[in-house]
């Protein structure tokens, strides 16, 4: 059996709620939580990242939600098999109940994206694709990281879409998130310039 033809596993969503009711307690650590996830953990670390774009948050949210995706763009981009996580937040721990109410909430959209994710082009998320990957992570943090209004959940949506590339080995789904956030810089940098533009001549 080659690589690209593994055999199907849990779907996302279904892997996090077991990972979630494994332990006991009414709070889990990050450790905890992507312990028995090690193999996807990157994925599913973008998932929780995406988690601040969703529910009502203090303003600035998502400047630190960028530079914590950022930091994980780096790593895949230096080819590292499983995400570093620092002490601090390894230990760092989250209602169990807010992360099922979570997974509760944004269900709608994990069905349609279980339904439509499957198991192809493996290799693009595999090295040296990875590279490819992390560098499409960097721009994504960066612009969840600007003070672009209303585009919450425009940035979360991407975030989970990744993640669920990522966990499902979905290259056809990496390939659409690739090229959605290379579309969003273009014209990010178009407006901004015509923005410019327009200030300049009104001055």
């Amino acid at each position: 059996m080659t690589q690209d033809d593994e055999p199907r596993e849990e779907k996302t969503a279904a892997l996090l709620r077991a990972a979630l009711m494994a332990t006991p307690g009414e709070r889990i650590t990050i450790e905890q939580l992507l312990d028995p996830l090690r193999r996807r953990a990157f994925g599913f670390l973008l998932l929780l990242l995406a988690i601040p774009n969703f529910i009502p948050v203090p303003v600035g949210i998502g400047g630190i939600m960028g530079v914590l995706v950022v930091g994980l763009g780096l790593e895949m981009l230096i080819g590292l098999e499983h995400p570093w996580i620092p002490g601090f937040l390894r230990r760092r721990t989250m209602s169990r109940e807010g992360l099922l109410r979570f997974l509760d909430r944004i269900a709608p959209m994990t069905r349609r994206l279980e339904k439509i994710c499957k198991p192809r082009l493996q290799r693009l998320t595999r090295r040296p694709f990875t590279f490819v990957s992390g560098a499409i992570m960097i721009l994504v943090g960066i612009l969840l990281a600007l003070p672009i209004p209303f585009t919450n959940y425009v940035f979360g949506g991407m975030l989970i879409a990744f993640a669920f590339a990522l966990v499902e080995r979905d290259g056809a789904l990496l390939l659409v998130v690739w090229a959605t956030t290379i579309a969003i810089v273009i014209a990010s940098a178009t407006f901004s310039r015509a923005l410019a533009g327009f200030f300049r001549d009104l001055f």
